[in-house]
């Protein structure tokens, strides 16, 4: 692990609280050779009632699929108290939060058979990706993997596809890359699902190559989206172009390549219902807020 964050005093590592700058991992720890890993990416908030995680138990599910898929046992249950105790421990209330399950050191080759693993959550207060504010797409000279190709879910390995996207981007100017496919349709960002208005319909892009977000599903239910494919030329059409994901939150797109958007009013508002929900100022299913 790379020198901690002075704002990370303590991370769940195997089972128990360490200082977040004690684990160490093996120059031939297999997921750093082969990218045999699975995240996530979660949010606790500040309420009334004291810090609280979104979405957890979700959250920790997709995980937990990933992992299975690379022969990585995560038991749900037993992740939600690390995420809770790793929180207490660093007096974390707004906070990201960081699991990671991995396969560790052994031989080389591809088989993961015979390597220890590993599990481990860091929290942070600093804001992560996108932050909320208004940002430039581009769109990506790179095709999303597609899913019959790698399964659209949190794999470490993965998101070297993401970080290539992303590299181009910035070096042309934008914050954020788009990926589309090769028939023009829309399929996401680097890390954010895509969601457009045009007059009073809103629209979540669903593409089969695009991670199933949590944040998309929470809009989705709280703010009745239709959910179907949409194309680059669609996109650019519409009056608002926003953008969601547990670290982006509710993001506006400012422009997307030469098209650019106003401020908008639908994007504002679902912006505001989701800081409200994630908060418990909302109502929502009561498995969506996990008490930290």
């Amino acid at each position: 692990m790379e020198a901690a964050s002075p704002a990370i005093a303590r991370v769940w590592f195997d089972g128990e609280l360490v200082d977040a700058d004690g684990p160490r991992v093996g120059v031939t720890t297999h997921a750093l050779h082969y990218g045999s890993g699975v995240f996530e990416g979660i949010r606790a908030y500040a309420t009334r009632d004291g810090a609280a995680v979104f979405r957890l138990a979700d959250h920790l599910e997709r995980m937990r699929k990933g992992a299975t898929l690379l022969g990585i046992a995560v038991d749900p249950d037993v992740a939600a108290e690390a995420v809770v105790r790793t929180l207490r421990a660093n007096g974390h209330r707004d906070a990201y939060v960081r699991p990671l399950a991995w396969v560790g050191a052994g031989s080389f080759g591809l088989d993961v058979a015979g390597h220890a693993q590993h599990f481990m959550v860091a929290t942070t207060p600093t804001p992560v990706h996108l932050g909320g504010a208004r940002t430039r797409l581009g769109v990506s000279r790179w095709r999303r993997n597609p899913a019959r190709a790698l399964p659209p879910l949190k794999l470490c390995g993965g998101y070297v596809n993401s970080i290539l996207a992303k590299r181009e981007a910035k070096a042309r100017g934008c914050d954020e890359a788009l990926f589309v496919d090769d028939d023009g349709f829309v399929v996401e960002c680097t890390g954010a699902n895509v969601f457009a208005v045009s007059g009073d319909r809103i629209v979540a892009v669903e593409h089969a190559d695009a991670l199933p977000g949590i944040t998309r599903d929470t809009l989705v239910a709280t703010c009745g989206a239709e959910c179907r494919p949409m194309s680059l030329a669609e996109l650019r059409d519409a009056d608002e172009v926003f953008v969601c994901g547990t670290a982006a939150e509710v993001t506006p797109i400012a422009a997307l390549e030469e098209r650019e958007y106003g401020v908008g009013p639908v994007t504002r508002e679902i912006a505001a219902l989701y800081a409200r929900l994630v908060r418990g100022l909302e109502s929502m299913p009561a498995a969506w807020l996990a008490t930290a």
